[in-house]
């Protein structure tokens, strides 16, 4: 399910928990809403509150988390890949097909993960997987000649299988972190909170205004940690700069 849809799957939820709790006022009998019930029912949703403000802290920060880890394995591999190149540039005229298919496998990467003609993104193609079987066979058939160009062979496959690892990484990471389970608990907390509200308040113009306002504000909220936890998708999509800024430098 997309986060658009998670969010209005939200947002349905709990506007329409409110609701709920508005035609529960009109229909229950006097005694279920005098001062006594109010008191416990405020209890209950003060317990409620404080473990959804809690479980929500825990999913911006965890999404958040996500977020960053995999931005910095991105840098992490654009840095890596300008310096594979500075090596494969140090060892002489033998790698150039090399390089050449260097800079081929990131400008396919780019263009299938990050398309910019509106294309569906493929975060799959991630880090040097589209194209680039044809480098890393250059690589293995390089035949140093002396020490110097022995040096930088090691060094260049040592550099190359980090940006395998990095690759790895961002692949297994790519899906959501967030358990299904622990957002429709949030979910269902957040329903019976409105529920509450719309119990106990008058149902007029002003009142429904603001209940829809804060349905609004809490799945947004819920909306941007869907997003974040996907970074490779969506509008928080994590942005393909580094890897540009490593493609303009290869062959240089």
């Amino acid at each position: 399910m997309s986060t658009l849809s998670i969010g209005a799957l939200v947002f349905v939820c709990v506007f329409g928990g409110a609701l709920l709790g508005m035609f529960l006022r009109a229909v229950l009998p006097a005694h279920h809403l005098n001062v006594d019930s109010k008191d416990v029912v405020k209890l209950g949703m003060g317990l409620i509150a404080t473990m959804s403000a809690l479980v929500l802290g825990l999913l911006i920060a965890s999404a958040k988390s996500t977020y960053d880890a995999q931005r910095n394995e991105l840098v992490r591999l654009s840095a890596n890949v300008i310096e594979l190149d500075r090596v494969l540039a140090h060892y002489g005229p033998a790698t150039k097909a090399a390089r050449e298919q260097l800079r081929s496998a990131l400008a396919l990467t780019l263009e299938r993960v990050w398309p910019e003609d509106g294309a569906r993104a493929k975060p799959t193609e991630l880090a040097l997987a589209a194209g680039a079987q044809g480098f890393y066979d250059e690589l293995r058939n390089l035949k140093p000649e002396n020490e110097a160009q022995r040096s930088l062979e090691v060094n260049a496959l040592a550099i190359s299988a980090e940006i395998g690892r990095t690759r790895w990484v961002l692949f297994e990471q790519r899906g959501s972190t967030i358990a299904t389970p622990f957002l429709v608990m949030m979910v269902f907390w957040l329903t019976i909170l409105f529920v509450s509200f719309g119990l106990f308040a008058p149902p007029n113009a002003t009142v429904i205004a603001t209940l829809l306002v804060c349905a609004l504000s809490v799945s947004g909220a819920i909306y941007l940690v869907m997003e974040m936890d996907r970074p490779f998708e969506g509008l928080m999509r994590l942005p393909s700069t580094p890897l540009r800024a490593a493609l303009g430098q290869l062959g240089q």
